[in-house]
């Protein structure tokens, strides 16, 4: 949309630049955020999910895996008697 006043032209184009600075401005702060939240997380040594999961899931056979040994073990002990 034209207009003859140049003032309007004027603050038309202030006000656009106004909003890609916020926009820009926004994304810095967005990107500044995940910077510090992955420095966070890199000082705290976390571990991620899928090692968490996977290191459970052996937990879980080993345990297994033990009373399986235990049964065994009371089973050899009740034919020694």
């Amino acid at each position: 949309m034209q207009t003859q006043n140049p003032f309007l032209d004027e603050f038309a184009k202030l006000t656009s630049a106004a909003m890609g600075l916020a926009q820009t401005a926004g994304d810095e702060a967005k990107a500044a955020f995940r910077a510090q939240a992955d420095r966070f997380v890199a000082d705290f040594d976390l571990v991620r999910r899928d090692d968490l999961d996977a290191l459970k899931a052996e937990i879980a056979s080993l345990r297994a895996e033990v009373a399986a040994l235990k049964e065994q073990a009371t089973k050899k002990a009740a034919k020694k008697d």
